[in-house]
């Protein structure tokens, strides 16, 4: 199993990237994909997921409104359109396969990506 992050990249506040995390190896309709990031010096956290059709999504308070999370399960890719980004945004990103729990804390996941870095310059 792969999950293949990338899309990363420098801008500056205000600006938008978009995440592409592509996926082998599974059944990528059975997953639940989320985004989640982690910045130097701070634990993991979640940004974004969403369900295994497509039709639900969940998003942190802190990107509401600024990110999207979307799939596409034809071509087993998860995407994440940043807009509006800020220096707070800046960390590693991470796609993770959910089997099912729904969990915020990424814990119970099966698979992980590598990580894309991103980095907002004010």
């Amino acid at each position: 199993v792969q999950l293949q992050a990338s899309g990363g990249g420098s801008v500056q506040a205000g600006g938008s990237l978009r995440l592409s995390c592509a996926a082998s190896g599974l059944t990528f309709s059975r997953y639940v994909m989320a985004w989640f990031r982690q910045a130097p010096g701070k634990e993991r956290e979640f940004v974004a997921r969403i369900s295994r059709s497509g039709g639900t999504t969940d998003y942190s308070d802190s990107v509401k409104g600024r990110f999207t999370i979307s799939r596409d399960n034809a071509k087993n890719t998860v995407a994440l359109q940043m807009n509006n980004l800020k220096p707070e945004d800046t960390a590693w990103y991470y796609c993770g396969a959910d089997p099912g729990t729904w969990s915020y804390t990424g814990t119970s996941y099966d698979y992980w990506g590598q990580g894309t870095q991103v980095t907002v310059s004010s």
